[in-house]
């Protein structure tokens, strides 16, 4: 089979001197977090990252399938260069959306942060952030799964529910232009770790939290149920008003938010 071009390959200039300065590229694969995760805790794989033009199998929060027909979206896997604290992993799709909205940002697309793991275009899904890891003891190598959907293609409106925003319903934006700017961001970002409050806060932002009303489907419930979200708690809870005036503290596997 003919070896299909690198369309990365060019990034290397940009992104020299940065601790994720590696890019791998698959045509078509599974899933790059499958890829990237029988890499995690491998001697020299920190900094790593696994860029897909096509996922077979590509999956969010739960399993949930993320559909997205060839070079439709930006799919890649990203592996830290160093392994975190096993107790900071609740961070990690906290700073992947801080990274990636301020990459986007750059570009004049103004997104929000949605609890737990995805990034909004005016009310519609743009991005979704998926961690991965290996524990090991006390420590954590840990991959940041995201995608990106970058091109409206025929259809969309109908396969996906609810129906998702692109890139270019504000601006054509190339795969690996965005790429780049977000590896530089992350680059400038890992110290956030190490300040997790300040990280906490930084979500907020982008979040519009105090005050973004949220619809709420808890595990295992037929209805949502209404709320104000007052803030984001150590552990990645998030902290809510309900309509009757009571304050509950949702846990990250305990509900999902509806659009």
């Amino acid at each position: 089979m003919k070896q299909q071009p690198n369309p990365y390959a060019a990034l290397a200039p940009q992104l020299a001197g940065t601790r994720f300065s590696r890019i791998r590229y698959r045509a078509e694969t599974e899933s790059t977090n499958r890829d990237a995760s029988a890499l995690l805790g491998e001697p020299g794989s920190g900094g790593i990252t696994i860029v897909a033009g096509y996922q077979s199998a590509g999956a969010g929060r739960k399993g949930r399938a993320w559909l997205a027909p060839p070079e439709s979206a930006l799919l890649f896997t990203t592996i830290l260069p160093e392994p975190l604290p096993s107790a900071a992993l609740w961070l990690v799709p906290f700073w992947s959306a801080c990274v990636v909205q301020s990459a986007l940002a750059e570009f004049g697309i103004a997104t929000c942060a949605q609890w737990p793991n995805d990034l909004l275009l005016d009310g519609r899904k743009l991005a979704g952030m998926l961690a991965l890891s290996r524990v090991a003891g006390e420590r954590a190598y840990v991959g940041c799964g995201i995608g990106i959907n970058l091109a409206r293609y025929p259809n969309a409106e109908r396969e996906v529910s609810p129906p998702p925003a692109f890139c270019d319903d504000m601006r054509p934006l190339k795969a690996p232009e965005l790429l780049a700017a977000i590896l530089q961001r992350a680059d400038a970002l890992l110290g956030a770790f190490e300040r997790p409050a300040a990280l906490l806060r930084q979500w907020e932002a982008i979040a519009e939290i105090p005050g973004k009303r949220y619809r709420l489907l808890p595990e295992g419930a037929s209805e949502p149920f209404e709320a104000r979200a007052l803030g984001l708690e150590t552990g990645g809870a998030l902290r809510v008003e309900r309509s009757d005036g009571s304050i509950v503290v949702v846990g990250l596997g305990d509900a999902r938010a509806l659009r």
